[in-house]
């Protein structure tokens, strides 16, 4: 079940966020690290009724950022739909034990779902151009590669913005 995130859920989005970050980083891909994400971060997302979770009755299992602020990174990049109507996607996450089950895809096709119910124009995002396995899940999702963007806190390696015309 896809829900929006309480207080509560918190602790938890931390821990698979913590998780995701270290299994990453077992796999030589060095996109999130002790600075991001970050307790914090989730708690913004939260107040702002952004954040959202997939859950059973006892536990989260993942959970994903659908906001309409566009970061200012974002804005040099050459999008396919002009600025203002669109959802953006952050700090898409699933516990890595659980991982393969399709739980990210019933994110996304959540997030893209509302986006329709929503009218927006797209939804855009960024994801590490050291994380292959996550270019390939958005281009299998229809998701156009547009442009590079840098995050110099996270990494010298450049993140691929993408955007799916809804």
């Amino acid at each position: 079940m896809i829900r929006k995130a309480t207080a509560s859920d918190i602790d938890s989005i931390v821990e698979i966020s913590k998780a995701c970050a270290q299994h990453m980083i077992d796999n030589k891909i060095f996109q999130w690290n002790a600075d991001y994400p970050n307790k914090h971060a989730f708690e913004e997302d939260l107040n702002q009724d952004q954040l959202y979770v997939t859950a059973t009755s006892d536990s989260v299992m993942g959970c994903v950022v659908i906001s309409e602020i566009m970061d200012e990174e974002y804005k040099a990049i050459d999008w396919l739909t002009p600025s203002g109507n669109q959802f953006y996607i952050h700090r898409l996450a699933v516990h890595p034990d659980l991982q393969g089950q399709g739980l990210a895809q019933e994110l996304m096709a959540f997030a893209e779902n509302l986006g329709r119910k929503e009218n927006m124009d797209s939804i855009r995002l960024d994801t590490f151009s050291k994380n292959e396995r996550n270019q390939k899940f958005y281009e299998h999702r229809g998701y156009k590669r547009l442009g590079n963007i840098y995050f110099p806190k996270q990494s010298v390696y450049p993140f691929y913005c993408y955007e799916l015309i809804l």
